[in-house]
C-alpha cells in the first residue's frame, strides 16, 4: 500500500526579486521560489545573528551562571537523548570549559528507564553528583516537578529549552526558550543547541563585562568553534531553517568543510563514508545525524555525547564506530518494525473497507520505543497522513511517538484531546510536526478514536493528499555537474527551505535492480535529448513502465563521484506513469 503524491510546481514572484549578481538562473529561480527577496537574505556571515539581547530570560541565565563561575560551584548539564540534546549538550560543556569552569560536567537520562525531560527522577540521579546549578538543553520547559524537586534540594536550575510550554512554566531561577509567550526574539526555530549557543555568547559578555578574562589571564573564547555543533544539532532535528538558523547551519559547515570541525565530528563523517571537504546539509540530516541518534534510541546518548567531546582523533573514531554499529542495529530493528506495521496496515484496510483513518495510530507489544519515532516517519512518508507509533515501556505504560503533515499541527492536535479528556494523556510536548506521548496501559482505544477524530476535523481530505512541490523542470542542458554543484552549494537547505527538486516528462530507456531494493535507470529528456543516469531508491513499489514507456518524474540534481570519476545523475522522489 502506498499513496501517490501529485506533483505540483511552485509559483514564482512576477517579476523575480533582485539576487546577487552571477547566480545560475536555475538558483535564482530556486531562491525566489523560496520568497527570498534580496541578497541580505543570503548573506550568512556570523555578524547577520539576530541579536542575542533579544531572546528572553538571555541576561539573567548570564548572571546566573556568570556567578555560579565566579564562586567556583558545580555545573550539571542535562541534555536530551537525541542529536539536538546531545550537540546542546557537548556545546554546552565545551563552552563552560573554555571560559574557567571548574565543574562543569554532563548527564543525559536512557529514554527507556527515564523517559523526556528533567523528571524527579533524574534530579534524584543528578543530586548524587552534588551540583549546585543544573542546566537543561533541549528540555526542561516543562519539568514542573523535576524543577520543583531540585530546587527543594537547594539546586538552583537554568531551563534552556526550544519546545513549546504547556500554560504553566517552571519555577527555575532562569529560563530562556524563545517559544514562550511574550519573547520577542525574532526567531522561535531556534534548535535546542541553539539556544545553548546563544546562552554561551551572553555568558561570555557578561564575563566580559566583569573582566573576569583578564583578571584571571583566561584567553576568551571564540565561540564559532562550537558552530560544527550547532549546525549538526540544527540538522538532525528538523527545526524550520529560517534566515538565523541558516546562517547558524552555513558557518558550521564552512568549519567542518575547512576541517576545522571538532574530532567527534570528523570521525562520524569518516564512519558514515562522508569527505568532510564536501559535506551538506543533507549529510548532517541522513548520514550523521542518524548515527549519533542511534544512542539515544538503543543504548545510552552518554555515548554521543563523549563522541563530541572527545579531544583526539583516535578516542573520537573509536566511539563514532561504536554509534556506527548501533545504527546498523537501529536500521535492523526499523526494517522489521516496519515490515510488522506494513502487515497491520493491510489488515487495517481489509477491516475498514479500504478507508484508513484521518489519523493513524500504530501499536505492537514486541516494537522498541526508541525506534517508534522514525517508523512514524516512514509510515506518515508513505501515506500522508499523522501517524503515531507506539510501544511499550516500564509499568505497563505506552510511549508514542508521532509525525504529522502540515495541516495539522500535532502538539496542538494533542493539547485539544488532552483538555476534552482530561486524564486520557498522561503527559505529551512537541512541536507542529513531530511530539511524544504517554497514555495508560489501556487507554489507546480511546486516544485512537479522538485522534482520528481531531485529525479529521483539522486537515480534511484536502490536508491529507499527499503534494509534491518542486521547483519546475530543467531543460536538458541544464542537467550538467555546474548546475549540480551549484545547488549544492547554494544551501543550507532543509526544513522550511527545502532542497531544490524539479519535475519532467522522461522515456525510460532502461531500467536494472540493485541492493535488491533499488533502481538504476536510463531516462531520456525529450525526444531528442540525451540520456541520462537516474536512481531510484527503494523504488520497486513504484509504477514503472516498461522500457520505451514515458514517465513524468520529480527528482534531485547530484553529482555521482565512483572510482575518481564524476557524472551528473538524477535522484528520483515520484513516479507517475503516461500514457
Amino acid at each position: 500500500m502506498r499513496f501517490a503524491r501529485r506533483i505540483a510546481r511552485r509559483v514564482l514572484p512576477d517579476p523575480l526579486p533582485p539576487l546577487p549578481p552571477g547566480l545560475s538562473p536555475v538558483l535564482a529561480r530556486v531562491y525566489a521560489a523560496r520568497q527570498v527577496s534580496g541578497p541580505l537574505e543570503l548573506d550568512y556571515r556570523l555578524a547577520c545573528l539576530y541579536p542575542l539581547a533579544g531572546l528572553g530570560g538571555i541576561e539573567a541565565a548570564a548572571r546566573l551562571l556568570a556567578d555560579a563561575l565566579g564562586a567556583g560551584q558545580r555545573l550539571l548539564v542535562v541534555g536530551d537523548f537525541d542529536a539536538d540534546g546531545a550537540t546542546g549538550a557537548a556545546l554546552m560543556v565545551r563552552g563552560l570549559r573554555a571560559m574557567g569552569a571548574a565543574h562543569a560536567e554532563y548527564l543525559v537520562p536512557t529514554r527507556l528507564d527515564y523517559g523526556y525531560g528533567l523528571t524527579p527522577e533524574v534530579v534524584e540521579m543528578a543530586a548524587a553528583r552534588r551540583p549546585d546549578v543544573i542546566v537543561t538543553v533541549d528540555n526542561g520547559i516543562s519539568s514542573l516537578e523535576g524543577v520543583r524537586a531540585a530546587r527543594s534540594l537547594g539546586i538552583r536550575v537554568l531551563v534552556t529549552d526550544h519546545h513549546l510550554p504547556g500554560p504553566e512554566l517552571p519555577e527555575a531561577d532562569a529560563i530562556v526558550d524563545p517559544n514562550c509567550a511574550g519573547d520577542a526574539f525574532p526567531s522561535r526555530h531556534l534548535a535546542g543547541v541553539g539556544v545553548a549557543f546563544y546562552v554561551m555568547a551572553a555568558l561570555r559578555a557578561e564575563l566580559r563585562a566583569r573582566g573576569w578574562f583578564s583578571g584571571r589571564g583566561i584567553e576568551e573564547p571564540n565561540l564559532a568553534v562550537l558552530l560544527d555543533l550547532v549546525a549538526l544539532g540544527t540538522v538532525a532535528d528538523v527545526v524550520p531553517l529560517d534566515y538565523n538558523n541558516r546562517v547558524l547551519v552555513a558557518r558550521g559547515l564552512a568549519r567542518i568543510r575547512a576541517g576545522q570541525g571538532c574530532p567527534g565530528i570528523r570521525a562520524l563523517a569518516r564512519v558514515a563514508g562522508r569527505d568532510p571537504a564536501r559535506i551538506g546539509a543533507t549529510d548532517l540530516g541522513f548520514s550523521l545525524g542518524p548515527r549519533l541518534n542511534a544512542a539515544g534510541r538503543l543504548a545510552d546518548m552518554s555515548l554521543g555525547v563523549a563522541c563530541l567531546l572527545a579531544e583526539d582523533d583516535a578516542e573520537a573514531l573509536r566511539l563514532a564506530r561504536q554509534l556506527d554499529a548501533l545504527n546498523g542495529e537501529r536500521r535492523a530493528v526499523e526494517a522489521e518494525m516496519h515490515a510488522q506495521a506494513l502487515g497491520a496496515l493491510r489488515r487495517l484496510e481489509i477491516e475498514e473497507q479500504g478507508a484508513l483513518p484521518s489519523g493513524l495510530c500504530l501499536f505492537d507489544p514486541d516494537w522498541h520505543p526508541g525506534v517508534v519515532g522514525i517508523l512514524a516517519s516512514r509510515i506518515k512518508e508513505r501515506l500522508h497522513r499523522p501517524v503515531i507509533a507506539f510501544a511499550p515501556v516500564a509499568g505497563g505504560e505506552l510511549r508514542g511517538s508521532g509525525r504529522s503533515v502540515p495541516a495539522v499541527h500535532l502538539r496542538d492536535a494533542l493539547e485539544a484531546i488532552g483538555t476534552r479528556q482530561p486524564g486520557l494523556l498522561v503527559r505529551f510536548g512537541g512541536h507542529a510536526m513531530a511530539a511524544g506521548l504517554t497514555l495508560g496501559p489501556s487507554s489507546l482505544p480511546a486516544f485512537s478514536e479522538a485522534f482520528d477524530r481531531e485529525v479529521r476535523e483539522r486537515a480534511g481530505p484536502a490536508g491529507l493528499s499527499g503534494v509534491l512541490w518542486t521547483d519546475g523542470p530543467l531543460a536538458p542542458e541544464e542537467m550538467a555537474i555546474g548546475v549540480a554543484e551549484s545547488l549544492r552549494e547554494g544551501g543550507p537547505w532543509g526544513q522550511a527551505f527545502p532542497e531544490p527538486l524539479f519535475d519532467g516528462e522522461f522515456q525510460l530507456v532502461s531500467r536494472r535492480v540493485f541492493a535488491e531494493r533499488h533502481l538504476r535507470l536510463g531516462l531520456r529528456a525529450g525526444p531528442s535529448g540525451r540520456t541520462v543516469d537516474a536512481v531510484a531508491f527503494n523504488a520497486l513499489e513504484q509504477p514503472w513502465p516498461s522500457p520505451g514507456g514515458a514517465v513524468q518524474i520529480a527528482y534531485r540534481l547530484e553529482v555521482d563521484e565512483w572510482q575518481g570519476k564524476r557524472n551528473v545523475r538524477l535522484v528520483v522522489e515520484e513516479v507517475q506513469p503516461r500514457g
